[in-house]
């Protein structure tokens, strides 16, 4: 049994109440829901501490059992304590899952075969955490005195010549899938034995600006 949890506060500082904003005709988490909903055997489950986004994520059909404590709810808070608290309440519910997939409702653009394709590797690959990346181009540079290139420039890469071993990638925010004992064990999303899901460059996006939100109502219209 895999559970899907989509961390929702009610509270946003750079793009105020963002979890709730009209993205495309609908509001920001219903996206992520509905993505969530059309995958067979996820338990889609909302943890907010926000009684709004409570009725919205019922109302798309997503569980909202309870609402998250205060103390879970901080501008400081981790992610990983409200996914635990999320496994421990499933737990004495439904019974314990076996993995988590962790949803962001932030990042809306998803292909329709991206969870499912992103479930069939977790398994297929019998990884222990598994993390959502984009390809970057390899030109990234460290700050510093004298500031560093991560790649040769006396030997500048190209595209055509970059092999699985110097591609470099970003993690999108967008989802993790991991096993439960992770979690219990290491109170982390990733652990264990790490493997890459690589997404599609448009579904990069993470909603922290309106520049960010009219980008991602343009990508999703054309879905």
């Amino acid at each position: 049994m895999t559970l899907c949890v989509i961390p929702a506060r009610g509270g946003s500082k750079g793009v105020p109440r963002k979890n709730l904003l009209d993205v495309g005709g609908k509001p920001l988490i219903v996206w992520t829901i509905e993505q969530a909903l059309a995958v067979p055997g996820l338990d889609v489950l909302v943890s907010t501490d926000d009684e709004e986004i409570a009725e919205v994520s019922r109302a798309a059909g997503a569980r909202v059992p309870w609402l998250r404590p205060d103390e879970l709810a901080q501008d400081a808070t981790p992610t990983e304590p409200v996914v635990r608290h999320a496994i421990e309440q499933m737990t004495i519910d439904r019974g314990r899952p076996d993995a988590v997939m962790l949803l962001q409702a932030t990042s809306p653009v998803r292909h329709d075969d991206t969870l499912t394709r992103a479930l069939a590797e977790f398994d297929a690959t019998h990884v222990d955490s598994m993390v959502g990346v984009v390809e970057q181009p390899p030109f990234i540079w460290q700050a510093g005195n004298p500031p560093r290139a991560t790649y040769d420039v006396a030997a500048r890469p190209r595209r055509q010549d970059l092999t699985d071993e110097t591609r470099r990638y970003r993690e999108t925010g967008s989802l993790y899938v991991t096993r439960t004992e992770i979690y219990e064990q290491h109170d982390n999303r990733l652990g264990g034995r790490i493997g890459l899901f690589v997404m599609h460059e448009d579904e990069g996006i993470d909603i922290d600006t309106e520049l960010d939100v009219a980008l991602a109502a343009r990508l999703l219209a054309t879905r």
